[in-house]
């Protein structure tokens, strides 16, 4: 939208702000990168360091525990990093965040047992946790002008899924050059070479990091000598209780339709007619496509929602727009292949890609501007470290064990069955949910 003089909200933008805008973008986008890279490499990565065959209950058992127990992590440490955003500054922490999350996915890229594996992924997702978070409230508090703020936020969180193609992008050059690459420990594996580009988040950063200021709203608060102290305590008080517990639940159905159903569809691909006959490199490269599919279906998602927040007021409604298509999608995209062994439909792929990652951005907008400004990274850990990382990253364990009792007849078609299930119970949970979420405040910021 323009200001009243035909100028649009990026046309205001100084060269400084167009670096944060760069800056906040490249941090979503590998925030995003490194959480995918997991659902490429987990089958070929536990396939070369666990002595059992995929589709096995102890190999599920891994892959559940290699997209949970990160979350967990992630959730724990990620709610203190928020408090600790509070206390030492939003820019401080998220580059140290990032820091981390690059050199950790790098170094499970190194790892030689499923134990490495997972503590390598513990850190990662530590960092990503706090790395989003601090993103939010950093961007969230340069723009207070609500139309520049919405605009940078909501399009710098379509970098998220430029991440997302990037590591599909990654994944299938490691699969066709692999043989061409230096030997980890003996072989040339994709899956290595994939987790070794987390490095480049941090490189960027590295060499960004001087030219950028720290959010001027918390130095305010410092400079008064904080006058009020983030507090967990405060998030359940009267004012805030409806919102934290609310926007908690509701984040988790957004990431659970995720992990809990997108983040499958790696593993049920190399299953489907006409891909299961194909060698296992050609198999992976179709693994890559359906990828991209998700990923460019997440891209279209974040962007349509961009530009839809700058002009719906009403959240509620903007929400169940995404929400009530995501019920009706799921259950018919993943229950055809369980149940008639038929391809998964792509359209279908990228259209259930759009419905769930528009959400991402949907929160990212929302949540900074239902926290005051003392307890902004706090209540934003809450919602989507705890509700979002740790309870909603929990589907991937509960689609993989249901995987093991679903009907189906092949270890595929149960995984679809399982997918589909979950992500038609968190969009449920969401739809129902979303009837009590409230509007924000319709100051700029609160202080």
């Amino acid at each position: 939208m323009s200001d009243g003089k035909g100028r649009y909200w990026f046309s205001q933008l100084t060269p400084k702000e167009w670096l944060i805008f760069a800056v906040g973008g490249i941090s979503f986008a590998f925030d995003t990168y490194v959480l995918l890279i997991l659902s490429l490499v987990v089958q070929p990565a536990l396939s070369e360091v666990l002595p059992v065959k995929p589709g096995t209950p102890i190999f599920n058992m891994w892959v559940g525990r290699l997209f949970y127990i990160p979350a967990v992590c992630g959730g724990v440490f990620g709610l203190l990093g928020g408090y600790l955003i509070d206390r030492f500054g939003r820019l401080r922490l998220m580059f140290w965040s990032v820091i981390v999350y690059g050199f950790a996915t790098a170094a499970a890229g190194l790892a030689t047992s499923a134990y490495q594996l997972l503590l390598f992924r513990c850190v990662a997702f530590v960092g990503v946790s706090i790395a989003f978070v601090s993103s939010l409230a950093w961007l969230a508090e340069i723009f207070p002008d609500r139309e520049r703020r919405e605009g940078v936020i909501g399009y710098t969180q379509a970098f998220g899924s430029t991440g997302g193609l990037s590591v599909s992008g990654a994944y299938f050059v490691a699969v066709t050059l692999s043989a061409r690459m230096p030997l980890i420990h003996g072989e040339h594996a994709p899956w290595r070479y994939t987790l070794l580009t987390g490095l480049i988040p941090a490189v960027l950063l590295l060499a960004t990091r001087a030219f950028l200021p720290e959010s001027p709203l918390w130095l305010g608060e410092k400079q008064k000598g904080w006058p009020k102290r983030p507090s967990f305590r405060e998030l359940f008080s009267p004012e805030l209780r409806k919102t934290a517990l609310l926007t908690t639940l509701m984040t988790a159905c957004a990431y659970a339709g995720s992990f809990g159903t997108l983040q499958h569809v790696a593993r049920i691909v190399p299953g489907l007619p006409g891909i299961r006959e194909l060698s296992h490199t050609a198999q992976q490269q179709a693994v890559s496509g359906y990828q991209a599919l998700e990923e460019f279906g997440g891209l279209f998602g974040r962007l349509i929602m961009a530009y839809l927040v700058v002009r719906i007021m009403n959240r509620k409604r903007l929400l169940q727009a995404f929400v009530l298509p995501g019920l009706l999608l799921v259950p018919l995209v993943f229950f055809l292949p369980a149940f008639h062994d038929t391809n998964m439909s792509k359209i279908g792929i990228f259209a259930i890609g759009i419905v769930v990652v528009a959400q991402f951005t949907f929160w990212g907008n929302y949540l900074p501007m239902v926290y005051p400004t003392h307890l902004r990274g706090t209540g934003e850990g809450l919602s989507a470290n705890v509700g979002g990382r740790m309870l909603g990253t929990s589907a991937a364990m509960l689609t993989t064990s249901l995987a093991n009792f679903a009907p189906g007849g092949t270890t595929f078609r149960q995984l679809a069955f399982a997918a589909g299930a979950v992500g038609a119970l968190s969009f449920a949970v969401g739809l129902i949910a979303s009837i009590w979420l409230p509007e924000p405040p319709k100051e700029i910021l609160l202080d």
